[in-house]
């Protein structure tokens, strides 16, 4: 199947795995600082993804909108949408507009300079993504491209790129569960502050 190669053990996979996760954590100390100040800022943080990503997106919002908090009575928290999660809206854009339209036109609604938007693709060239990642840029929000395979369009036109180069499509996706579960828990330090 496209996009998910074959190993010939368990080990080998996790040998893999690994061996990707070294790389990873100079990107993701960006992507703490970038959302960090979006979280002094008051800004808001999108997040959208296809499939997978997805799943990761919606994942990652909850986890930045409650996991981040050190009280259930806490005044600042992040501001976040998924802009995977509202299913009418996206099935309006999706049949009037295009699949193409889905997350741009909801910026269009919701974005404002100084915003972030992490835009998620595994392959990093979904149109979708990149027309959300192109208008956010030209609004004057903050971008990462979160990717694996080559990083392809995308990992270009981020501002910062998380970025993890292997062909196999459910490893890309585990490893960037694992990027934002890291992203997570640095963030959730900073809001707890000492102590």
């Amino acid at each position: 199947m496209k996009g998910y190669p074959s190993y010939p053990s368990s080990k080998a996979y996790l040998e893999k795995l690994a061996e990707l996760l070294e790389a990873l954590p100079e990107p993701s100390d960006r992507m703490v600082d970038v959302l960090w100040q979006a979280y002094e800022r008051g800004s808001t943080v999108f997040l959208c993804g296809n499939g997978g990503s997805a799943a990761n997106a919606s994942h990652f919002g909850q986890d930045l909108a409650k996991g981040t908090l050190a009280s259930m009575d806490q005044q600042q928290r992040f501001k976040v949408v998924a802009l995977t999660d509202n299913v009418g809206f996206i099935t309006a854009l999706a049949n009037d507009e295009g699949y193409d339209a889905i997350f741009e036109q909801q910026l269009r609604n919701l974005g404002q300079r100084g915003d972030v938007l992490v835009a998620i693709s595994g392959s990093g060239n979904s149109p979708n993504v990149l027309n959300a990642a192109r208008y956010a840029r030209s609004i004057g929000m903050r971008t990462v491209g979160v990717t694996g395979y080559d990083g392809g369009k995308l990992r270009q036109l981020a501002d910062e790129s998380v970025h993890v180069p292997i062909w196999d499509m459910g490893m890309a996706e585990a490893l960037h569960g694992v990027v934002f579960h890291l992203v997570m828990a640095r963030l959730r330090e900073r809001v707890s502050g000492p102590g």
